[in-house]
């Protein structure tokens, strides 16, 4: 029986959590908010409250019985939470455990000067979330060494889907056409990241994975592209000089790279919606955007 547990549901987790209650046995999903853990029972996704401070007795039973576990929840400065409470625990937490995938990002790479990147470039993260998560990483590297159990690193860039896209932003009038000559970002639809997801569990590999679209692509086309299905003007372009980002908005911008997907696609994997195009188009089409 595969007993699924899915640490940290949120945006991505739930999409997971939906296409795993298909596949196997049983999905629980974590989750701070008792209204969400709510709408997870409605959904058939066993609810469990979980903050990072420790394990409720709920949470600690399933951690026993749970064949693999999938953790969505960022570290901080003080690392990883779900790291440090199973270190807290102690023993033999998970006896049943045969697979891991921790949800990272491209992030981790740091700037490359827009060249491509893939699985074996050097790691050289700028920003503190992005040297956290790579310790993340390493440290759940090691957890399944030591128990000889294969860990899954997923390193994902900016995710988008129903409700989180371009045509939102348009509708509430957050969208911005900001320009930095030569700059692009990969990104990912969640569709795709649960499908991912559920595609490497049956084969459980060892080892880090890049889930990214096939076409890095510069944001301010992202949001015309999003304009002109929607028949309206685009918003105008804005220099980046003149943008007056946030310090983690600029931090986003002071990275180029493309990253490649080659490795998970000669897994076998295969895209549900390879570029933006194909997703904004799709979700426009079935009226699914607004979440």
């Amino acid at each position: 029986m595969t007993r699924a547990l899915i640490l940290g549901a949120g945006y991505s987790g739930q999409a997971i959590a939906r296409e795993l209650i298909e596949e196997v046995e049983f999905v629980a999903g974590t989750t701070r908010s008792t209204e969400k853990a709510a709408a997870f029972a409605a959904i058939g996704i066993e609810p469990l409250l979980y903050a990072g401070e420790g394990f409720s007795p709920e949470l600690a039973d399933i951690l026993r019985e749970a064949t693999c576990v999938v953790v969505s929840i960022a570290p901080d400065k003080g690392g990883d939470p779900v790291m440090a409470d199973l270190r807290r625990l102690g023993g033999e937490t998970m006896p049943e455990l045969r697979w891991i995938c921790y949800l990272s990002t491209v992030g981790v790479y740091g700037d490359h000067g827009c060249a491509w990147v893939d699985e074996e470039s050097p790691c050289r993260p700028t920003s503190a979330r992005s040297r956290w998560r790579l310790e993340a990483e390493g440290a759940w590297t090691a957890f399944g060494r030591d128990r000889n159990i294969p860990v899954t690193i997923l390193r994902l860039p900016g995710i988008y889907g129903p409700g989180r896209n371009a045509f939102v932003n348009l509708v509430e009038g957050t969208a911005r056409r900001i320009v930095k000559p030569g700059q692009v970002f990969n990104r990912i639809h969640v569709a795709d990241i649960a499908g991912a997801v559920c595609y490497l569990m049956r084969a459980k590999p060892d080892g880090i994975f890049n889930l990214s679209d096939d076409e890095p692509s510069p944001p301010q086309d992202v949001v015309a592209f999003a304009a002109g299905l929607m028949g309206i003007e685009p918003p105008p372009e804005i220099p980046f000089e003149e943008a007056n980002l946030s310090p983690m908005g600029r931090s986003f911008y002071s990275e180029c790279k493309r990253v490649s997907n080659g490795k998970l696609k000669t897994s076998g994997y295969r895209l549900r919606y390879s570029s933006y195009r194909e997703a904004l188009a799709s979700m426009w089409r079935e009226n699914v955007w607004r979440g």
